[in-house]
């Protein structure tokens, strides 16, 4: 990818503007620096106004021109942006008095009139220059976009994007902004009149630099790097029966899908949220009804191209174990040497072999509430929606009860946990005589101890390498789930190594 790339696109009215601002917010995130240029009226601050109320998922939302205050900030929940008008700027120092020189870190910033303050630009940026076109219109303009450093690649991705849109038949669409998750994907609804469809924006992006054997983090313990793996499992779940998200339309090389809307109904209610106990039921009995099954290890991407799903093996266990030494022990103030990381690594080495954890099925990975949808209109299991599954892997059956009923984000109780794990058991049980509960609570223990540790790692790197302080909430009742299940008699060693070395959360 070079270090500048630019795009030409003709806008006919302010509602193509704002269709336009709303892919771009789509790609853009902390950090980057987007100018405004043109005449007076040419639509700067049109254009400036439909990005903010996009990202703040608010068609309404006032956002006045910043012509005599220079500089609005609005706080948003992706992150901050900051919206300057530099058309009255009289002197150099006002920016450093309101804020604006040097540019602060982590934030969105949009600037209009920059020509007036050309040494505050950062090399990597995007410039977007708007001229009327007034044979096609009075609000016809051409917007042309031209991308800085990094900003480049962004400006690329965007005409992609656009491309991929007007292939799918979706250029026209009104665009609403969806939540985002840990990932590096994003997410946005597509509407015509009362129909809609969820348009997904997945780069092909490594998670990590390649520090594990040579491997990303993403690629050492196999989670989805592109696209390709949603695509197969969404199909092979639909295949069995299970009601994952249609896919279509994809563009498997950019990482473009427009998928099947399954709705907003989710499984919890209440502030805070606490578990609705029909739903939560109706999940248990589709994984039960899963894991009954023999499900195959290859399943069909594309003509004359199979995907195979990986497993979920030791080694990748261990990276994922690791970073608790790794984020989280010195976000407490106990870095691990190397001795003490030795002595982690025996230990879960030796947990991870028990044969407890030979069985192995489709293993969804993140089965747990803000990824389940409630489907109403549907019978039994089928109103059971999943819509993430890429990092679908072979593993052991207890990691996806573990992970819906120690939902990370939710406080599941206690005496809710059992008994859905005993009516798990029990269906388990009658469709299988063989089926061995003892070894399955075994399994449940050491896949709640393995995830959680791993998930107070997960959260003390998101704040600390992602700039992502809201997931360190979530570590006390981490915490909590992990305890429960160190008071298995199979985890008896890292317990009482945990007890020594790991403090609690904060």
């Amino acid at each position: 990818m070079t270090d500048r790339s630019t795009l030409l696109l003709a806008l006919p009215d302010e509602t193509a503007t704002a269709q336009l601002m709303a892919d771009l917010a789509l790609l853009i995130g902390a950090g980057d620096t987007i100018t405004l240029t043109g005449d007076l009226g040419a639509g700067k601050t049109a254009a400036a106004r439909a990005l903010i109320r996009y990202i703040a998922g608010d068609d309404t939302l006032e956002v006045p021109s910043p012509t005599f205050t220079l500089l609005q900030t609005y706080d948003l929940s992706p992150f901050q942006v900051l919206h300057a008008d530099l058309y009255r700027l009289g002197d150099a120092l006002e920016l450093e008095e309101i804020g604006l020189s040097p540019l602060p870190d982590g934030v969105v910033t949009l600037i209009e009139w920059p020509e007036r303050a050309a040494d505050l630009l950062p090399a990597d940026r995007i410039d977007i220059a708007l001229s009327h076109v007034p044979a096609l219109g009075p609000d016809a303009r051409t917007a042309t976009f031209t991308g800085h450093g990094r900003g480049a690649a962004v400006v690329a991705r965007l005409a992609q994007l656009r491309d991929f849109l007007e292939a799918a038949g979706e250029s026209g669409a009104r665009r609403e902004r969806m939540p985002g998750d840990a990932s590096t994907r994003s997410y946005a609804r597509l509407f015509h009149d009362s129909a809609s469809r969820i348009l997904m924006n997945a780069p092909r992006r490594p998670d990590g630099a390649p520090i594990y054997g040579g491997r990303s983090y993403s690629a050492a313990v196999h989670l989805a790097e592109d696209v390709k793996p949603f695509v197969a499992i969404a199909n092979g779940l639909h295949a069995i029966g299970v009601s994952a998200p249609a896919i279509r339309h994809a563009d498997l090389a950019a990482g473009f899908l427009v998928t099947e809307d399954l709705g907003r109904e989710g499984f919890v209610t209440g502030s805070p949220p606490a578990p609705i106990a029909e739903r939560y039921e109706a999940a248990t009995d589709l994984l039960a009804k899963l894991h009954q099954q023999a499900l195959p290890d290859t399943l069909p991407l594309a003509p004359q191209r199979d995907y195979a799903i990986p497993t979920f093996d030791i080694d990748a266990m261990l990276v994922e174990v690791g970073l608790m030494p790794e984020w989280y022990l010195p976000d407490r103030g106990a870095p691990a040497t190397t001795a003490l990381r030795a002595e982690f690594d025996a230990l879960w080495r030796t947990l991870l072999a028990r044969p407890a954890l030979a069985a192995k099925t489709w293993m969804l990975r993140d089965y747990h509430s803000p990824n389940l949808i409630w489907l109403p209109d549907r019978q039994g299991t089928d109103r059971v929606g999943v819509i993430d599954f890429q990092d679908t892997v072979l593993g052991p059956p207890a990691y996806d009860l573990v992970s819906l009923l120690q939902d990370a984000r939710v406080d599941v109780p206690e005496a809710i946990e059992i008994a859905l794990l005993t009516r798990y058991v029990k269906t388990r049980r009658a469709a299988d005589p063989a089926f061995d509960p003892a070894a399955f609570a075994e399994s449940y223990a050491l896949m709640s101890a393995q995830r959680n540790t791993r998930l107070l790692g997960t959260f003390a790197r998101l704040n600390r390498r992602d700039g992502k302080p809201q997931y360190l909430q979530h570590q006390p009742r981490i915490w909590t789930y992990l305890t429960r299940a160190l008071a298995h008699p199979a985890l008896a060693t890292f317990r009482a190594w945990s007890m020594t070395h790991v403090p609690a959360p904060a």
